[in-house]
């Protein structure tokens, strides 16, 4: 229980560490061109502590559910002094206010690479994708333990078709005759319903390379059987003697190319999620109302720490790194959807204040004057009550019918 609390907290904490550096990034870009910084705050509510440097107050709110950074004159409608005016946001260029808006977003971006570095340099980076990359190679083992699964030792009569095909650690298997195989799931499935020789295509070394591999028939637990039950039936299968590559190890030096691609495959999966979430919020409601929650839906902070906790009391350190991972790229792109109050929102109305000033002076007529914030307040609203909506789901979830890890 300890332990538990330990990673929920850790987790939380590196939730408040993420949202503190996606205002520091906002802040630093804006001081770095000269914008007026008011105020940067940790969290909302009544004031802790603060203290003053420059032109800056920093300081620690009581609730530490977020955090801002106060530039002066983000809009024209924002009130500004006499003093401020001439440094106020929206007197700036199209291009420095992007970059100002968009840094805390990059801020995110950063420290999830950072994250996944780290993970990669020391654990080593999940193959998410269940791409079929040979970890190595032994024999097709003749019969598996009804009751535990366990493969029996490799006699000297068993045969060792991968092994004796030439196929070798660090082998993607791209096709089995001519027919793509993507995920490792698909590699066994072709494989346990063929008998004798076969086709195989591999990439290895950037090449592909054809292997002819000899499929022997052996024993594997039913598709229906449960380990550690009693009465599990064996099946005639095909088996080649292969084991897949659950982990990706990198050293110091290729960890950096390996959390490269990894953060594009990362981003895709947040894409394909966001576009995937609108689909998932009635199996949000149906687990509030006592449902089996489903793995797949949304998560709150609180989901994703009770997750953190789970992880950290698993002694499973690498699933804890790469949520808070997940988390960051997930708020980062979250951020840049073009709805305000969103970064994106504000994002745009700039560029659309210039493809419009651009038109204008086309045809002739003076740049037109920065866009009037009231006219989108009610959008704005609406926005705000259906992400207030979802965070309340998704919280009451959480607390009710969690996702758990290891239960």
């Amino acid at each position: 229980m300890l332990a538990w609390l330990l990673g929920v907290v850790l987790f939380a904490l590196g939730i408040c560490a993420s949202v503190a550096l996606h205002e520091a990034g906002h802040m630093v870009a804006a001081k770095a061109f000269g914008m007026k910084v008011r105020r940067y705050f940790i969290g909302f509510g009544p004031k802790i502590w603060s203290f003053r440097r420059g032109e800056t107050e920093y300081g620690l709110k009581a609730i530490p559910a977020g955090g801002f950074c106060d530039i002066a004159g983000m809009t024209a409608l924002d009130e500004v002094t006499p003093e401020e005016a001439p440094r106020a946001m929206w007197r700036f260029p199209t291009w420095k206010r992007f970059v100002v808006m968009v840094a805390g977003s990059v801020t995110h971006f950063i420290l999830g690479f950072i994250i996944l570095y780290l993970l990669a340099a020391t654990m080593g980076l999940p193959n998410v994708a269940g791409t079929p990359v040979i970890s190595g190679t032994s024999c097709a083992a003749s019969t598996q333990d009804p009751k535990t699964g366990d493969y029996a030792e490799c006699g000297a009569n068993d045969p060792s078709p991968a092994r004796d095909a030439g196929l070798r650690e660090g082998d993607e298997i791209v096709s089995i005759d001519g027919k793509a195989t993507p995920t490792w799931t698909d590699v066994v499935s072709r494989v346990q319903k063929l008998r004798g020789e076969h086709e195989f295509v591999v990439m290895r070394d950037g090449a592909e390379r054809r292997l002819t591999i000899d499929i022997p028939t052996v024993k594997r637990l039913a598709p229906d059987a449960k380990i550690g039950a009693e009465g599990n039936k064996l099946v005639d299968v095909g088996a080649i003697g292969v084991t897949s590559t659950p982990v990706y190890h990198y050293n110091a030096g290729s960890a950096f190319g390996g959390s490269v691609e990894f953060t594009g495959t990362m981003f895709v999966r947040v894409w394909e999620g966001l576009l995937a979430f609108p689909e998932k919020i009635p199996k949000v409601i149906q687990a509030i109302g006592g449902g089996e929650r489903d793995p797949d839906t949304p998560v709150s902070v609180v989901g994703a720490s009770i997750i953190g906790g789970d992880a950290v009391e698993a002694g499973v350190w690498e699933l804890f790194l790469l949520l808070l991972a997940t988390l960051n790229f997930f708020v980062g792109v979250f951020n840049l959807l073009p709805l305000l109050p969103l970064d994106g929102g504000h994002i745009a109305i700039l560029f659309y204040e210039k493809i419009r000033d651009w038109v204008r002076r086309a045809r002739g007529k003076p740049a037109g004057g920065p866009v009037d914030y009231t006219k989108l307040s009610a959008v704005t609203m609406v926005v705000i009550f259906i992400g207030g909506a979802v965070v309340l789901l998704t919280v009451t979830a959480d607390i009710v019918n969690p996702i758990r890890i290891g239960q």
